[in-house]
C-alpha cells in the first residue's frame, strides 16, 4: 500500500475498495453531520445507519432511499444506547457522534455491561491533521480526553498511534514525544523520564518497526532546520508522522492553533473501544466531520 499523505488520498482509497464500512451515526440532527454523511454516501465510502434522527433528518436522506438504514429512538440517550447495542450486534463498524452531547455518547460507550470499551482497555483521542506547511498527514494524542496520561497510558496512545500510522501505509513510523525542550528533567517534567523509557522499549523492538524519540520539543520534531539549527540529532530528522503530548493542555493548545492559524484540515477519533468512534465537535465544519469518518472506515 502507498503512503496515504492527504485526506483526498485517503477518500480516493476508501472509494476504491470493494468493501464499505457501516457507520452508525447517533442524532444526525445538524447539518454539518447530514454534510458528512452525505459526502461519504456521494463518495461511496460507507454505509450508513441513522440513529434517533429528527423528522427534518429523515427528510434529507430521503433522497437515498435504501441505502440509508434508520433506527428510531425517543431522546439521545437511548439513541446512543441503540447505536452502541448495533456495534456490539455486528451491525455497525463504526460509531459517530452528531447532535448530542459527548457525555450523552460516551456513557453508553463506557457502559460496564453493555458498552463496547473492552476490560483493561485505554480510551484516547487521536486527531489527524493536514497543514499546508507540512508534507504528510500528521497525528497527534492526546488533546480531548485523557488529562495527564498515566505510563501505561501513555504506552497504549503510542502503540494506537503506531497502528494508525502503518494503516496509513507507514511502514516504520516516526513518532516525537513532546516537552518544552529536548532535556531529561526528573523534578519538574517527570514525564521526560518515562519518555527515554518508551524510547529503549521501542529500540529494543518491543512495538515493532518505528523510531521513537523524545523529548522533543515541537519545531526540532517537524523541522529537519530547526534541529540542525539547535545543534541536536533525531533520528526523526525533523520529519515525525506523530506527536504524543505530555498532557491534554498542551495537546489541545497546538491542535486549536493550528486550525485558527495554520488553516489545518483535522479529523479525529476515539480509540480502544471494539469499533472507532468519531467524536467531533458540534461546532466542527462538515469537512471535519468527513474527515473523521474516512478515518474511522479505514
Amino acid at each position: 500500500m502507498e503512503v496515504i499523505r492527504n485526506f483526498e488520498e485517503l477518500v480516493s482509497h476508501l472509494s476504491q475498495r470493494t468493501e464499505r464500512r457501516r457507520v452508525a451515526v447517533v442524532c444526525p440532527n445538524d447539518h454539518s453531520s447530514q454534510e458528512a454523511v452525505a459526502r461519504a454516501l456521494d463518495e461511496g465510502i460507507a454505509d450508513i445507519l441513522i440513529v434517533g434522527a429528527d423528522e427534518e433528518a429523515k427528510s434529507f436522506f430521503a433522497k437515498y432511499g435504501e441505502r440509508i438504514e434508520s433506527v428510531d429512538a425517543p431522546d439521545v440517550d437511548e439513541a446512543a444506547t441503540k447505536a452502541v447495542a448495533l456495534v456490539r450486534e455486528g451491525r455497525a463498524d463504526v460509531l459517530m457522534k452528531g447532535l448530542l452531547n459527548t457525555d450523552n455518547l460516551l456513557r453508553a460507550v463506557l457502559n460496564k455491561e453493555t458498552g463496547i470499551l473492552p476490560k483493561g482497555r485505554v480510551l484516547t483521542h487521536i486527531a489527524c491533521v493536514q497543514m499546508p506547511q507540512y508534507d504528510r498527514l500528521l497525528f497527534c494524542t492526546d488533546v480531548a480526553v485523557i488529562p495527564r496520561p498515566t505510563k501505561e497510558q501513555r504506552e497504549e496512545q503510542l502503540r494506537y498511534v503506531l497502528e494508525l500510522c502503518r494503516t496509513m501505509g507507514v511502514e516504520k513510523p516516526r513518532v516525537a514525544l513532546i516537552n518544552c525542550s529536548e532535556k531529561v528533567n526528573e523534578k519538574h517534567f517527570p514525564h521526560t523520564v518515562e519518555y527515554r523509557e518508551l524510547v529503549a522499549k521501542a529500540e529494543a523492538g518491543e512495538f515493532g518497526p518505528c523510531i521513537v524519540d523524545g523529548p522533543m520539543d515541537l519545531k526540532t520534531s517537524l523541522s529537519e532546520a530547526a534541529l540542525k539549527k539547535k545543534h541536536l540529532e533525531s533520528p526523526i530528522e525533523g520529519k515525525a508522522d506523530a506527536l504524543i503530548f505530555p498532557g491534554i493542555q498542551s495537546g489541545n493548545v497546538f491542535y486549536k492553533a493550528i486550525t485558527l492559524f495554520c488553516q489545518a484540515d483535522t479529523a479525529a477519533i476515539l480509540k480502544g473501544p471494539q469499533v472507532p468512534v468519531v467524536l467531533t465537535s458540534r461546532g466542527d465544519s462538515p469537512a471535519s466531520k468527513f474527515y473523521s469518518l474516512a478515518l474511522a472506515c479505514l
